[in-house]
């Protein structure tokens, strides 16, 4: 077997066909955007590389067959509650069926990491944000989410014999859009209604920049500091918000007002999944045009939930079903007839939600309440360099 760093245009192109080539027989399996890839590596695209570094390598057989692939990283401000050691990252892992060729791979990024200081190391997991590219799927083999880890079954044996632990579960939660809720859902968002400082707004695109600054404020007073993540500024958001406003559904992102200050969100999105399948990867002008035709003449049938928090003043007070009914009022075509839910016309067929972590108790209470199902499960695991070190899972979040 021959273990190549990646230095060059050509072996860049390798390392994406190293994914294709592994997976490629897979009916579920979605080739990933080229570009999405690419510019996880780019210090141009990804602010990443302010805080660190990252590398990769392609493994092909002696026959000079592509048979698998890893990067490495690290990153400063990569950081969970309870560690002690700095760690590292390892990602973007493909290989065939071969425990000695995932063993190579694994090698090569824990001794890259080691000359770099670090004890420990973390994966699969993403030179970045992490809301992509993160964790290995070990329950749930469906086609996967925009931006989503995809492997083949056997990887987590490749990775557990070579001595990584479960540091933490990612849940996904799924369910038919036509699911009537639970009854007191509608018993809350009642409670809630009845007093005139509530509202409720769908997000509108020509208003961009209101519901960036409503986003930032829920969002940094909900969820910044739990689970290694961090503030966000308008900034950051705007241009999040700018490069979603082209396949941005209006009627499927919600915001909660009280007295006209932003107090929750819940924000969706079309499975975009469902169009980029479409495009093999390319995202050229003409895959570009292709992708505005396919989306024009093809119904998504699944909205994905990204992110669904409350400000603290206002959790536990009924405002988490308050939101998601009113969201349901478009989603579902929903109405109240004597006290009973009726569903209308669905504006998509499913629902699933990106992945929430087991050490977060709350927000799996409110995904379970709403009567989900676990559709996929990945795993963060993490590998201790000194192998006398007693391990830690990740603490749960309080």
């Amino acid at each position: 077997m021959q273990l190549t760093e990646v230095t060059n245009k050509e072996a860049a192109k390798d390392f994406i066909r190293a994914n294709v080539e592994i997976n490629k027989n897979d009916p579920n399996y979605i080739r990933p955007l080229d570009k999405d890839v690419n510019d996880t590596f780019d210090p141009a695209k990804n602010k990443t590389f302010r805080f660190g570094e990252a590398t990769r390598w392609i493994l092909r057989s002696d026959d000079g067959n592509l048979i698998g692939r890893i990067a490495a990283f690290t990153n400063k401000k990569y950081k969970n509650k309870g560690d002690d050691v700095p760690v590292g990252g390892v990602g973007f892992f493909d290989c065939i069926n071969d425990q000695a060729a995932a063993d190579m791979l694994f090698d090569v990024a824990k001794h890259w990491l080691l000359q770099r200081g670090m004890e420990a190391m973390d994966g699969p997991i993403n030179f970045g944000e992490r809301d992509r590219w993160w964790g290995l799927v070990v329950r749930g083999a469906g086609p996967p989410l925009y931006c989503m880890n995809y492997n083949q079954q056997y990887y987590q044996a490749l990775f557990e014999n070579y001595g990584f632990q479960n540091f933490f579960n990612q849940i996904c939660f799924a369910m038919d859009a036509k699911t009537i809720l639970p009854q007191k859902f509608y018993d809350r968002h009642d409670d809630c209604a009845k007093d005139p400082n509530f509202s409720s707004s769908h997000i509108k695109k020509n208003q961009l920049d209101k519901y960036v600054a409503d986003f930032t404020r829920v969002y940094n007073k909900a969820w910044a500091g739990h689970g290694g993540l961090k503030q966000l500024d308008e900034k950051m958001v705007r241009k999040m918000f700018q490069s979603m406003k082209p396949v941005m559904d209006e009627k499927v992102s919600w915001f909660a007002y009280y007295k006209g200050e932003p107090i929750a969100i819940w924000i969706n999105l079309p499975d975009l999944n469902q169009w980029f399948k479409y495009l093999h990867g390319k995202f050229s002008l003409f895959h570009k045009l292709k992708f505005l035709w396919v989306k024009s003449t093809v119904r998504c049938k699944k909205f994905v939930g990204l992110v669904f928090g409350v400000i603290p003043e206002f959790q536990g007070k009924g405002v988490d079903s308050y939101i998601i009914v009113e969201g349901c009022k478009a989603i579902q075509n929903l109405s109240m007839e004597n006290g009973q839910p009726r569903i209308g016309k669905l504006l998509y067929d499913e629902y699933e939600m990106q992945w929430i972590g087991e050490f977060n108790p709350k927000m799996i209470n409110v995904a379970e309440s709403m009567g989900t199902y676990h559709s996929r499960i990945l795993t963060t695991y993490r590998y201790l360099f000194d192998r006398t070190k007693e391990f830690k899972r990740h603490p749960v979040l309080l």
